[in-house]
């Protein structure tokens, strides 16, 4: 006996507010992005210039997440049955291109400037200006992006406020490479750009861990924690085969429960909608339940 529940509408309502913090996220990070890119040309900083380039892929990454979630929020249809929640996914992964990309451009334009021994940095108090009201920007942004994403268990933010966050960490070494440049040290400016480069692909890293593991059906939520909303039930003598897969935020999942044999169907019918309510109730980021009804008779497929 089976029996599958699937409830679009929260699903909907949560890519709406994901689309609309990437929209606040985006603007902010344009900002952030000019301010430090241009005052970084104006003052022959590499490692400002640099800062800026990183982010300006955080902004690319969040036009890539609207695309991303525009498409993700499509409803199910006769080629997507499960619907179409992994372009979130795709769209975190095409944001770590970016990531490797933005790597490539900062850490081949601070190897230049080493190779070639002219360091061009000036540093003014506008430079830490400039430099400070960023940082305090991507520390807002991180904080406001993070907590979105574990409320709306999206990988996009989640993949995104890393990004931000590796924008505030290089922030904090532009500027100790701005300190040393002030203090006599001009070679510092293309080595903080190098250390940009680092954070950068560390970023990368994490974001492709992330989606790989959508990607690959890793489970998302544990087994025991599934068998013990279903066993909570009245009528469910135990549960196993227990699987979960999916995004986040949009989960599937499939179990087997156990009943008395003597149990009709209309009986088993009733129980298996009261699993799925039961297992909705507990997580509310599972879209769709599959509950396959087995009698208790000792011999368990």
């Amino acid at each position: 006996m089976s029996k599958t529940l699937a409830t679009k509408g929260p699903v909907s309502e949560r890519m709406g507010s994901i689309r609309r913090v990437l929209w606040i996220v985006l603007f902010l990070n344009l900002g952030v992005a000019a301010a430090k890119y241009f005052y970084g040309v104006a003052s022959g900083s590499a490692s400002m210039q640099a800062d800026g380039i990183h982010s300006v892929f955080d902004s690319a990454g969040n036009v890539v997440g609207l695309v991303g979630i525009a498409l993700a929020a499509r409803p199910a249809d006769e080629g997507h049955p499960y619907g179409h929640a992994k372009f979130e996914t795709y769209a975190s992964l095409v944001i770590g291109v970016l990531l490797l990309l933005a790597a490539f451009e900062v850490g081949s334009s601070a190897v230049g400037k080493l190779a070639s021994g002219v360091y061009t940095a000036e540093v003014t108090p506008v430079s830490f200006v400039v430099m400070a009201g960023t940082l305090a920007v991507n520390l807002g942004v991180t904080t406001y992006e993070r907590r979105c994403a574990k409320r709306l268990k999206s990988e996009v933010l989640g993949a995104d406020a890393n990004h931000t966050l590796s924008d505030a960490l290089v922030s904090i070494g532009v500027i100790v490479g701005l300190v040393a440049v002030a203090l006599g040290f001009p070679m510092a400016d293309p080595v903080m750009a190098l250390v940009v480069t680092v954070a950068i692909l560390a970023t990368a890293y994490d974001v492709f861990k992330h989606a790989l593991a959508t990607l690959s059906d890793r489970a998302r939520i544990p087994e025991e924690d599934v068998r013990a909303a279903a066993v909570a039930v009245p009528g469910v003598r135990d549960a196993h085969r227990i699987r979960t897969r999916g995004t986040e935020g949009e989960v599937y999942a499939d179990l087997h429960v156990l009943v008395d044999p003597s149990m009709t169907v209309g009986e088993a019918h009733a129980l298996a909608d009261e699993v799925e309510d039961a297992v909705r109730a507990r997580f509310p980021n599972v879209a769709d339940t599959l509950v396959h009804i087995e009698p208790d008779d000792g011999h368990t497929e």
